[in-house]
């Protein structure tokens, strides 16, 4: 038997999962490493300790899965997003990371705007947002010159990992989408962009494909990990994009829905003229030539947590949802949104906050429990509107993380996105989706969908009930005045925040 080792750099920890041919995890392995939050909004990791992390994490790999080391035939990644990593002239970074989550950039944000007009939509597809790369780097320009005056090359996180590890500079596509600096469509640097904020070329890594064939390891690191120095490795992707290949989204019609922290709509696209206003974000997929269109719920998953420790601390999520499938769909006429850190999709919007919406004296604990799942399900649900309006078919959607834990949740899901809905039976996520990215760069298979089809294995699927989709387009409709409705409130309110 052979292997691939997908790598799933995340923001907390590093997980390494060991693939055979048939698709079957043989082996997983994670390593933890720290956020540094120096100042409100800022978010920063070292980008070493994710090499360090990384290493331990395959010597411990190769060492306890009992099989030979020879016979892993590939390596690829799947990484956090937007992150900035800069390196001087010899290829050691000059300050830490600055994370995707960091939201320190909002002044850089505006410049961009006014710099770019409507360039920065036809051209990177993409608003500017305090997450995206591009205003990380005119921050350190604007506030440290001097450590970027050392730069002279920028990286993203899973990119500065592998070229640790094989000692060449990639970017792919899926990652390099999520720069604000890439012609999506074009699928080349933008020299409009790169003009506009005097960034020479050189600044930016070469471009390649995620299933791309980048190099093989480093001596050091083959030693250091136990693994061949011949193991072929692959460029990889973006977290977002690997997660929909280990997901199977890579045909029209396919969307995934994803419930962890935050939430995720992302809807597989052919068409790269397609022009959804900045309203969801739209990049590379990893998938060669291919997209995907994607919109975010800030609160999702969180929001069910939130609940949870305020009003049943002491219950697990099982407890807490008991008897949920008993109330009928509305949850009694009550409705929440899930504001409870802002919103992304489709209001970019960091003062408004949740709420509940016609609360009466009839309403127990499980009503408000309904609500809330109803009301991230309605949240993610606006993506699919958006999606559907613009002429996509919404018609399977592959359900996982914490959203596939429950079957009232799925049905609900089906019920109100109006589609089937799948979930998996080994759901992996991004590292699955990196290591099918090893798999069809080694040659396993003529196609990533060939390598799905045999890697991604459905579990149960749940149809939409008629009645139900139409006590919920009703609601629906309710759920999308809630935000204009409370807008004002919001920001009136936002001082007295703590």
């Amino acid at each position: 038997m052979s292997y691939v080792i997908g790598i799933d750099l995340g923001t907390s920890a590093v997980k390494v999962l060991l693939v055979d041919r048939d698709g079957t995890v043989a082996g997983e392995v994670s390593r933890s490493y720290p956020l540094f939050h120096a100042y409100s909004g800022w978010s920063e990791q070292r980008a070493d300790d994710w090499v360090e992390g990384t290493v331990e994490a395959l010597r411990e790999l190769t060492s306890t899965a009992g099989i030979d080391a020879q016979s892993i035939e590939g390596i690829s990644f799947s990484g956090q997003m937007h992150g900035l990593v800069l390196l001087d002239g010899e290829g050691n970074p000059v300050r830490n990371a600055i994370l995707w989550n960091d939201t320190r950039t909002t002044a850089q944000c505006r410049e961009i705007e006014r710099t770019l007009g409507d360039k920065l939509l036809s051209i990177t597809r993409n608003p500017a947002l305090e997450g995206f790369t591009l205003p990380k780097i005119l921050w350190v320009r604007e506030n440290e010159p001097d450590a970027f005056a050392k730069a002279k090359l920028f990286l993203l996180p899973k990119d500065y990992l592998r070229y640790r590890l094989t000692g060449e500079l990639h970017m792919d596509y899926s990652d390099a989408a999520g720069t604000l600096l890439l012609d999506v469509a074009g699928k080349a640097w933008s020299e409009e962009v790169l003009e506009a904020f005097g960034i020479p070329a050189e600044f930016c890594p070469p471009l390649v494909e995620s299933h791309g064939l980048v190099g093989t390891l480093l001596p050091l690191y083959a030693d250091s990990t136990g693994l061949p120095s011949t193991t072929k490795v692959f460029a990889g992707g973006a977290d977002n994009a690997c997660g929909a290949i280990g997901s199977g989204i890579l045909s029209e019609g396919l969307t995934l829905c994803s419930i962890g922290t935050s939430g995720v709509i992302l809807s597989y696209e052919n068409d790269k003229t397609k022009d959804f206003a900045g309203k969801v974000h739209f990049f590379n997929h990893g998938k060669e030539d291919s997209f995907y269109a994607m919109g975010v719920t800030l609160a999702a998953g969180y929001s069910l947590s939130w609940f949870k420790k305020t009003f049943a601390p002491n219950e697990s999520f099982d407890q807490l949802l008991e008897g949920v499938g008993a109330v009928k769909p509305g949850a009694g006429g009550l409705v929440f949104t899930p504001y409870l850190v802002g919103e992304r999709t489709p209001h970019a919007d960091p003062l408004i906050r949740a709420s509940f919406i016609g609360v009466d004296g009839s309403h127990e604990r499980i009503h408000f429990a309904r609500a809330v799942m109803e009301g991230i399900t309605f949240s993610l649900n606006e993506s699919v509107d958006m999606f559907r309006s613009a002429g996509k078919t919404v018609d399977t959607i592959i359900s996982i993380g914490g959203g596939a834990q429950n079957p009232v949740w799925l049905q609900m899901q089906a019920d109100i996105f109006n589609a089937r809905v799948v979930a998996l039976e080994n759901e992996q996520g991004p590292g699955l989706g990196a290591a099918m990215l090893a798999a069809y760069g080694a040659g396993w298979f003529d196609s990533l969908e060939s390598c799905a089809n045999k890697f991604v294995k459905h579990a149960d699927s749940y149809s939409p009930q008629p009645e139900a989709v139409a006590a919920y387009a009703g609601i629906f409709k309710v759920y999308q005045q809630v935000y204009e409705q409370t807008k004002g409130l919001n920001e009136a309110l936002a001082p007295y925040r703590g």
